[in-house]
């Protein structure tokens, strides 16, 4: 009978999954049809670069735009990769067709690493005697950080915008007093009394080293970027603190008389503002081409270069298995073997943007970049996170930057195995009889507590994973174990913070990271001498599409058969994820 369900599943999922993929890829067709002789984007003469923030998505990689975008009247574009932004903006500095940059900052979205690294480059832009002025209507606190960067900012008169600059929050949601109503019983073993990934489940507030690690995190980053938002400004940080929390900042007016912003305009007068700076008389001679097409107008590969240097991206959770979302450890160990394999390649950056996961997977993941270190430089930059499987997977790497506002560390290990046997008895009324063969056969059925030897057990195994993790972690920073366990614990570090403590070398972006790596190659003088190849490459949309629906039988994307498998493993991974507007 239960085989019987599956396969009247499996053969509904399946026909439901043939009609959905046929309707997509008809609807992907007439898409690729209606764009048909659409001209490619073309610099103009002379031109402003325009960055309109509510239209690009800073991600890891660019992404192809997807075949449902015709369909919507959204003017947001595909992801673009970060590197790639930092790159079109280094070379808009030195193009003599690019009179400045425009920039609409309002609806930044993106990682707060990434939007630190793209305002660096900005900065950058700046030496070249270019100018940048900014535009606001709905400032949010990261918006602000980013315009902060511009030689003028305006912002409009209109009183009806929403200001949403009020500083940085993050929030701990705590989930005890809801899974004991429901009768479900979390069972935490874990190392590090910062390791907090587990709280969540186990406690209805926070204990006091893990408000102690999120408070010094929320500091440190709020420095950084209180910093560079004062000097920008010319005011101190105590006074733009106090203009936050005593909310000072109300009308645009506000802004203006506090020195955050130049000038207030309506549109028609700032039209005027670009046509003066272009030296046009209307505005329809003011050109301009927007960042996602001067990427494609400018981007240049030189495939004839001898050497190569390999960026290796290891974007999203660490997960086991062959999956191309995330960071799968069984293909990213084939990616890694494979540019081990390439002669061409000189030199690797592995890009982290990972909160880390499966510890098998992280093995495996770092042992292939052990191997691959023999035989070529391995530098290691990181995005918002990396951090616990993250930090595990690249501790050993050659030379390490941060961001100011990198999460990393969190050097613990985690497991969790829920127990659902008071539900099921106590609210659902059904009484479940074990049958082993052995004392503790249904150890990991989710259908019993564990006694107090299957707890040491799995503590035991806990206490080893975050043995090997210190150790090499020591061997990586040339650190001793004890010196590694005074700063692991599980607790999280910012980038800054992990600087001075000797978890990174070196405060940068990709890009650095990616020129460290150049140089390190005999006989290169310059960036513009290598090849930058990527790995892996991004997936289209079409494949991740299908990849969503998964090669593997599953209802909803629920994995029936193997649901309760990740349960009982060791965890290396960071207790949350960081939303900050």
């Amino acid at each position: 009978m239960k085989d019987f369900i599956k396969m009247t599943l499996a053969t509904i999922a399946g026909l439901f999954l043939f009609g959905f993929v046929a309707l997509f890829m008809m609807i992907a067709m007439v898409g690729a049809v209606s764009s048909f002789g659409e001209s490619s984007p073309v610099m103009p003469e002379k031109g402003v670069l325009t960055l309109d923030m509510s239209s690009i998505v800073l991600a890891e990689q660019s992404q192809e735009e997807t075949p449902f975008a015709f369909l919507s009247d959204d003017i947001s574009a595909a992801p673009v990769g970060i590197y790639s932004a930092i790159k079109a903006i280094n070379k808009a500095a030195e193009d003599p067709s690019v009179k400045f940059i425009y920039m609409k900052p309002d609806a930044v979205t993106g990682g707060f690493a990434g939007i630190e690294e793209l305002r660096s480059a900005l900065k950058d832009f700046r030496t070249s005697g270019k100018a940048i002025v900014s535009y606001m209507e709905n400032p949010t606190t990261t918006g602000y950080y980013l315009a902060s960067v511009s030689d003028k900012i305006y912002m409009t008169d209109n009183i009806g915008g929403m200001n949403m600059f009020f500083g940085l929050s993050s929030q701990m949601f705590f989930l005890k007093d809801a899974l004991d109503r429901l009768g479900i019983n979390i069972q935490l073993i874990r190392h590090g009394k910062y390791k907090s990934a587990g709280e969540t489940f186990v406690r209805n507030s926070s204990s006091k080293e893990n408000m102690e690690q999120n408070e010094a995190m929320i500091d440190s980053m709020w420095e950084s970027l209180a910093g560079e938002i004062a000097e920008a400004r010319g005011i101190s940080v105590s006074q733009l603190n106090s203009m936050l929390d005593n909310l000072e900042l109300v009308l645009p007016e506000d802004f203006l008389e506090k020195g955050l912003v130049d000038e207030l305009l309506s549109r028609n007068e700032l039209e005027q503002k670009l046509c003066d700076l272009f030296v046009a008389e209307d505005i329809e001679d003011v050109k301009s081409i927007s960042l996602s097409d001067y990427i494609k107008v400018r981007s240049q590969t030189d495939f004839n270069a001898g050497n190569k240097v390999a960026v290796i991206y290891a974007n999203g959770d660490i997960v086991d298995g062959k999956g191309k979302q995330n960071v799968a450890g069984e293909r990213f160990a084939d990616i890694i073997s494979d540019v081990r394999k390439d002669t061409t390649v000189k030199a690797v950056v592995l890009r982290v943007n990972s909160p880390g996961g499966s510890v098998m997977a992280s093995e495996l993941i770092q042992k292939e970049l052990a191997m691959l270190r023999e035989s070529v430089p391995v530098i290691a930059s990181y995005g918002d996170y990396a951090a616990s499987g993250g930090y595990w997977i690249s501790a050993g790497c050659d030379k390490i930057y941060a961001n100011a506002t990198t999460l990393t560390g969190s050097i613990g290990v985690f497991s969790m195995i829920p127990d659902f046997s008071h539900t099921i008895k106590d609210k659902l009324h059904v009484n479940i009889t074990p049958v082993n063969s052995n004392r503790h056969a249904d150890m990991m059925s989710l259908m019993s507590p564990l006694d107090p030897k299957e707890t040491a057990y799995m503590q035991a195994s806990v206490e080893k994973v975050y043995e090997t993790f210190t150790e090499l972690v020591a061997q990586g920073r040339d650190m001793t174990v004890q010196e590694v366990d005074a700063i692991a614990q599980g607790r999280v570090w910012t980038g800054t913070e992990a600087l001075g403590i000797g978890l990174v070398d070196e405060i940068g972006g990709i890009q650095d990271a990616i020129e460290y790596a150049a140089m390190s190659i005999e006989g290169i003088e310059s960036i513009d001498d290598v090849q930058i190849a990527e790995y892996p490459k991004p997936l289209s949309s079409i494949e991740l599409f299908m990849e969503s629906f998964g090669a593997e039988a599953s209802i909803a994307g629920i994995d029936i058969e193997n649901i309760n498998k990740s349960f009982g493993k060791a965890y290396a991974r960071l207790p949350y994820i960081i939303d900050i507007k």
